[in-house]
């Protein structure tokens, strides 16, 4: 497990910043909580998570779907259940 910089922290905070409000509040309150204890692996999901249009993240982050094809990864399953579970 890596120690996220400040400066890669900035940069997940600004990524995280989604064109829907819903997402932003959903992906703030995450990273508020568990921003510290990041490992390259939960930051590695949340980027492809940040590929995503607001649309479909939404629809994950509401488990109104579930992650397939590439996206169907433990690492990603573990960060929505984190995001859901606040």
């Amino acid at each position: 497990m890596s120690q996220l910089t400040d400066m890669d922290r900035t940069r997940l905070r600004w990524r995280a910043r989604r064109g829907l409000l819903e997402n932003d509040l959903m992906l703030t309150k995450y990273l508020d909580a568990f921003e510290a204890d990041l490992t390259d692996i939960d930051v590695g999901a949340l980027t492809q998570l940040f590929e995503l249009g607001d649309n479909e993240l939404l629809d994950l982050l509401l488990s109104r779907l579930e992650p397939v094809g590439p996206l169907d990864r433990p690492a990603v399953h573990a960060v929505l259940a984190n995001i859901r579970a606040l």
